[in-house]
């Protein structure tokens, strides 16, 4: 398995939105969350990081191809997923499909090889 990490910050004053973002992925948008994931290819996980210069999120990919697999989610159309890319919008500002044609994440080190 192949892992991806990348991390957004969450702007002064939008902790609380997010935290409601991350509440309808654990609630009532559960089962389409999993569903989106698992057509990917990939399993997400998501870490609250509170830092001195403000909070951020670290998200992981997990799966064969997780770069792919973002770049498909990026410029999928389906409802859920234009949902899932406002509320990150609306939330940390980023907008995800310009953020494909940026680098990727570099992996720095690796305890395994």
């Amino acid at each position: 398995m192949a892992l991806m990490a990348v991390a957004f910050p969450i702007p002064p004053g939008k902790l609380e939105d997010w935290r409601r973002f991350m509440g309808e992925l654990n609630g009532a948008r559960r089962a389409e969350y999993v569903a989106s994931r698992k057509a990917l290819g990939v399993r997400e996980r998501a870490f609250l990081q509170p830092t001195p210069m403000g909070d951020l999120v670290i998200v992981t990919l997990e799966g064969d191809a997780p770069a792919a697999a973002f770049g498909r989610f990026v410029n999928s159309t389906d409802p859920f997923t234009l949902w899932f890319l406002e509320r990150v919008k609306a939330v940390h500002g980023v907008d995800l499909k310009q953020a494909v044609s940026g680098p990727m994440p570099e992996l720095a080190v690796d305890s395994a090889g």
